[in-house]
């Protein structure tokens, strides 16, 4: 009987121990790697959609910087996270006119925009980047310019000026719900 007591108790404590261990998994890899994030919103239609869950991947930029059109969500203020596309990298000038975005003075295509435009308006209204907030000639080392897909519908760089780099959460780039949308965006 002394045995099937004890077996019971040990059974019991390695059910608790692997939950705890379960836990505190879960917990570290919510706060280092990855997170979830709810697009609340119009500014990155007709890529994501209002509603769309995603997971941000919190330790990409650890380990690498980020690019062009990549998608990252970043905190616009100390309640609020937004989620944008990266559009001027540190030490780029920046300007868009004719709805054509311009690095450095050369016309880059932004793909994303393309695939999209029978389905919605979207124009990019002109502007550079000493137009902004911060009056910069180029975007300053450690920051990101980005702007909504969406760009009539978007508080973006256009309003906030350049984001700094700590500001950054990581990369969404895994929709997950719901399940008829569930794909890779921003490839």
């Amino acid at each position: 009987m002394a045995d099937k007591e004890k077996s019971g108790k040990s059974d019991w404590f390695d059910w608790v121990k692997a939950l705890l261990i379960a836990f505190g998994l879960a917990f570290v890899v919510r706060m280092f790697f990855f997170a979830p994030i709810v697009v609340d919103g119009p500014s990155m239609l007709p890529t994501l959609e209002n509603g769309d869950q995603m997971i941000v991947n919190k330790f990409i930029y650890q380990v690498s910087e980020p690019e062009r059109f990549d998608i990252v969500v970043f905190h616009a203020s100390a309640q609020q996270d937004f989620i944008k596309r990266v559009i001027g990298l540190p030490g780029e000038h920046v300007a868009y006119e004719d709805n054509v975005l311009y690095i450095d003075g050369e016309p880059v295509e932004e793909p994303f925009m393309e695939e999209k435009e029978d389905m919605y308006q979207l124009h990019t209204t002109d502007f550079s980047l000493e137009n902004l907030p911060g009056d910069h000639e180029t975007v300053p080392e450690g920051h990101l310019l980005v702007l909504g897909d969406n760009r009539g519908n978007s508080t973006d760089s256009r309003m906030l000026g350049v984001i700094p780099m700590d500001e950054i959460v990581g990369e969404a780039s895994l929709i997950y719900w719901p399940l008829d949308r569930i794909q890779l965006v921003g490839e």
